[in-house]
């Protein structure tokens, strides 16, 4: 449908409009409700949104081009406001807007989507703490007045009344007025919660009181109790006190998650000493720091930003960004990160990663980035508030019907006690936070022990994981492979072999190319270039070298391009049971020889494959090593199932094989081949040490490349998984019981009835409470 009466009006710097974003509400949707206009599509949540923007389109995109909310997401570019700060809902992380304010959805405050050291002043908080702190006397005071009035004789009965109702004016429309304006967009976008139930049972209580204030002899006599229509100024005011005081408590309950990103944050040094062209030092603050500054570290002092050592030797410290417990020797040709202390000698080090591309800041965004994704088990929540709210309402509604028909005198001043109570102690709140938090504790807390989680439906889903595919090189190995031996067949020399294999690879990142090289080099060998380079992904290398067309590869290879290397199947067996990789050469369409490099295993791979096993996890090994390589280093492992020589695709192929039969997989690699496997898995997991490729391709990262962060990760996971289920029990138990009790459920019974006033400090603790358990994961005790 069109509409072409209309035009949208231009959209000013500080917005840009993503497409699946509700130009109503603000949500984040792609589903099939939508409207085409002025030469746009416009995606909408549901078709009352849809109906209100094709009857003023305009209102909808002038709003929209001023303040409403824009979406983030990954394939989408952000004009960023003038301050650069960015909030969003840690309910509904799909709302972003430009500036503080509440969630158009849940009606939740906003807060930074990336916190920094300096926002520790929360507008939000701010306000709402004036709010209370002004009210609370006269809350005070009118509370008094109403349980103790009738004592103070002096006082009137109708000036008291009159009195309650001054009182609880500036409690009810001043300190009270944000919870009406979230309430009413709740119900003009269409997203009951919890202030839809607030506003509701504050203007009930405020209103009847009013109402019986102004007009009493309109009031049937039932009405009368202590020589007045009773009036519950007090219940409106103090409810709107509580909830105040609820709000105040989750809002510094919430800031506590961020915990974990600013101490991130907080191990950045302010200023680098630069070494100046002419020889000259200066401290320069980091902000200032470019790609090929000279910069010396001293003892004691923080490495400002990655790089690699130039000159120098020290002990690095990289415990806060990797847990890993022991410092690391680094010397000239080492890469140091960035915010790692340096504890002894003096290094002087060349910027090669500065600003957002660090270690630390991707680091920082990926926590960051984590916590604001949503689990599945969010997913059920959310779908539950809307509901609930609408059950609460009906249920309010049936309870004052129910006590005032069929109640005890006066039973319609009961029936709007209860129903007002019903209103207030339910808690979506306490429903829609209970995963949120648990997510934002838990990645801040693994990514203190170098496990970062790209999003929440990694955390929910490695617990469940039964199998575990790891590649060799670079995951069960160090990834810095040495040269081990070169063989020659006739007509060729070692020498040859070497020096044709190094020209050859001498463009690759590949870490057995770079050993290759490293040896020629060493041998003081005379490498030539090549042409014609073509990389065949996961087998090998192939080009033309002095003209002579060159394949260096793995059996595979040799066979794709019809080489017999049968002449040299007893040496390289021979090296390959030793642990060796091998690596045939080929020149003109002929075995030329072989060379093998070694790859050591990681002193903490066996642990982690011991624990893992433990645990009931099957373990394979997928590799593009020969077949007697990948046994060796299996044997010596305890890994059974070994493939060999396989290419990326046939990693992919076996992820997909045990994922048909039922089985949960997790794939664990760090290089390009390993890239579809890894996206192909229910979760990935990166070696922090390997390709940028693979960490993209992987939700899960472990900054050391130590295995051992799997068994933290999966312990994370477990432990989460049981905080939020923790959570949303709780939420459901609370209104489960809250919800009949405020309606009077034990009355018959034990004639006891809910206050309004208990009602609303009951709902504002279960929120809190809720904030309060997930903060437990950043205490929790990780299993090595």
């Amino acid at each position: 449908m069109s509409t072409t009466d209309q035009h949208t009006p231009t959209l000013t710097l500080h917005a840009v409009r993503d497409p699946d974003q509700d130009p109503v509400c603000g949500m984040h949707v792609n589903g099939p409700l939508h409207v085409d206009h002025a030469g746009e599509r416009y995606r909408f949540c549901s078709t009352r949104c849809r109906e209100k923007f094709l009857a003023e389109p305009a209102k909808y995109l002038a709003a929209a081009a001023t303040d409403a909310p824009v979406v983030a997401h990954a394939d989408h570019t952000e004009k960023k406001a003038p301050g650069g700060t960015r909030y969003t809902c840690p309910m509904h992380p799909e709302i972003v807007h430009d500036a503080p304010g509440a969630c158009p959805i849940c009606g939740m405050a906003l807060e930074p989507r990336l916190p920094s050291l300096d926002d520790d002043d929360n507008p939000e908080l701010r306000d709402f703490s004036r709010r209370f702190w002004f009210t609370l006397p006269l809350t005070v005071v009118v509370f008094t007045l109403a349980m103790f009035g009738h004592r103070f004789t002096l006082l009137h009965v109708e000036t008291r009344t009159w009195l309650e109702l001054v009182l609880s004016l500036p409690v009810v429309l001043w300190a009270g007025w944000p919870f009406f304006v979230r309430g009413i967009a709740s119900l003009r976008t269409g997203h009951l919660n919890m202030w839809t139930l607030i506003g509701t049972g504050v203007t009930a209580a405020f209103a009847y009181s009013l109402a019986a204030t102004l007009a009493p002899d309109r009031f049937p006599a039932s009405f009368r109790e202590h020589g007045r229509v009773g009036v519950y100024f007090e219940a409106a005011a103090v409810i709107v006190s509580l909830t105040l005081l609820g709000q105040l408590l989750q809002l510094k309950a919430r800031s506590q998650t961020s915990a974990a990103i600013k101490a991130l944050l907080r191990l950045a040094p302010k200023t680098a000493r630069r070494i100046n062209a002419d020889g000259s030092e200066e401290d320069i603050p980091l902000t200032h720091v470019h790609l090929g500054d000279r910069l010396r570290v001293r003892p004691g002092e923080t490495v400002p930003t990655d790089g690699e050592v130039v000159e120098g030797q020290s002990s690095i410290d990289e415990s806060m960004l990797t847990g890993e417990a022991m410092p690391v020797s680094k010397r000239s040709g080492d890469r140091v990160i960035g915010a790692t202390l340096n504890t002894s000698g003096s290094l002087i080090i060349r910027a090669d990663k500065v600003g957002t591309d660090t270690v630390l800041s991707q680091i920082v965004q990926l926590v960051a980035n984590a916590q604001r994704s949503r689990a599945p088990m969010q997913r059920m929540a959310d779908r539950v508030s809307y509901w609930f709210v609408l059950a609460v309402l009906s249920a309010a509604l049936i309870t004052l019907l129910v006590w005032g028909l069929f109640g005890p005198e006066p039973s319609w001043v009961y029936a709007i006690l209860n129903a007002v109570s019903v209103l207030i102690i339910a808690c979506p709140c306490a429903l829609g936070l209970a995963t949120p938090m648990s997510i934002m504790v838990a990645t801040g807390r693994a990514a203190s022990v170098g496990v970062l989680f790209r999003d929440a439906e990694a955390i929910e889903t490695l617990r469940r994981i039964d199998t575990l595919i790891v590649d060799k090189t670079g995951t069960l190995t160090e990834g810095k492979p040495a040269f081990r031996d070169a063989v020659a067949l006739p007509g060729f020399t070692a020498d040859d072999v070497l020096r044709l294999a190094a020209s050859l690879e001498q463009g690759s990142e590949h870490p057995l190319a770079e050993a290759i090289v490293a040896e020629a080099v060493a041998r003081g060998l005379a490498l030539e270039a090549a042409v014609d380079f073509e990389s065949a992904s996961g087998i090998g290398v192939r080009g033309t070298v002095a003209g002579h067309i060159l394949a260096l590869g793995n059996t595979a290879l040799m066979h794709e391009v019809g080489v017999d290397v049968s002449a040299l199947a007893d040496q390289a067996e021979r090296l390959r049971a030793e642990g060796a990789s091998v690596i045939f050469l080929a020149v003109d369409a002929a075995p030329a020889g072989l060379i093998a490099v070694a790859d050591p295993i990681k002193d903490t791979t066996a642990e982690a494959l011991a624990t893992l096993k433990a645990a009931g996890i099957r373990l394979i090994m997928a590799t593009g090593d020969g077949e007697t390589t990948a046994r060796a280093v299996a044997s010596a492992l305890c890994i059974k199932e070994v493939h060999g020589e396989v290419r990326p695709k046939d990693k992919a192929d076996l992820v997909a094989k045990l994922k048909a039969e039922g089985h949960r997989v997790a794939m664990a690699g760090d290089g390009i081949n390993d890239a579809p496997a890894l996206a192909l898995a229910d979760v990935g997991i990166a070696m922090g040490t390997g390709t940028d490729v693979a960490m993209s391709s992987a939700q899960v990262t472990l900054v050391k490349g130590d295995l051992r962060g799997i068994v933290r990760a999966r312990h994370i996971s477990e432990a989460t998984v049981r905080n939020m289920k923790q959570n949303l029990g709780f939420a459901f138990l609370y209104n489960a019981l809250g919800v009949p009790i405020a309606a009077g459920a034990l009355y018959p019974v034990s004639g006891l009835l809910l206050s309004p006033m208990i009602a609303a400090l009951a709902m504002s603790l279960s929120s809190v409470s809720v904030v309060t358990n997930a903060l437990r994961l950043r205490r929790m005790r990780l299993r090595d």
